[in-house]
């Protein structure tokens, strides 16, 4: 059976079309994105939306969160000369420790939301001879309530901003 000419210019054009459309769901979410980075360690990556910008041509995305959430709650209880177990205690275990800096924690955290935005952060945890010394990062993180609804989803644009709320000063 031989296709009319009109048909194949038909089947050209589904098969140009679908490669389009399912090309964009293979793209990096990190290709065409602005970024915006604090001093601290806090990254937002927002994405685009589909193909050319039209959101309903999206393939469905879910959100991916990978290593440890650190809180701006959970920074505030750090307190110089704390032993391991108790940081461990606060903030968890840590997602990297290296065998050649095991006086070196570090606390990774990547969220990729299933509109391309990535969030991302890091706090590094130092120790000397087993007790907290310092620790870098977590300046700009965001409180426990507003990671909850930042994952829920019931706030558009819950990141980057964080509460401008002071925390209490623990209790010495």
């Amino acid at each position: 059976m031989q296709m009319l000419p009109s048909s194949r210019i038909t089947a050209l054009a589904l098969m140009v079309l679908t490669t389009l459309v399912s090309g964009c769901a293979t793209k990096s979410p990190a290709d065409n994105q602005a970024s915006s980075a604090s001093s601290n360690g806090v990254q937002v990556v927002k994405g685009k939306g589909g193909l050319f910008g039209l959101d309903f041509l999206t393939p469905y995305r879910v959100d991916i969160q990978q290593g440890n959430f650190v809180s701006k709650e959970m920074v505030a209880q750090l307190r110089p000369g704390m032993t391991k177990d108790q940081v461990r205690f606060v903030l968890g275990t840590p997602l990297l420790t290296d065998l050649f800096h095991s006086d070196r924690w570090e606390y990774e955290f990547h969220l990729l939301k299933r509109n391309g935005e990535l969030v991302s952060s890091r706090v590094s945890v130092f120790f000397k001879e087993n007790l907290l010394e310092k620790f870098e990062g977590g300046d700009d993180l965001p409180t426990e309530s507003e990671y909850l609804s930042m994952i829920a989803g019931s706030h558009k644009d819950a990141m980057p901003e964080t509460s401008d709320t002071p925390l209490a000063p623990s209790p010495k």
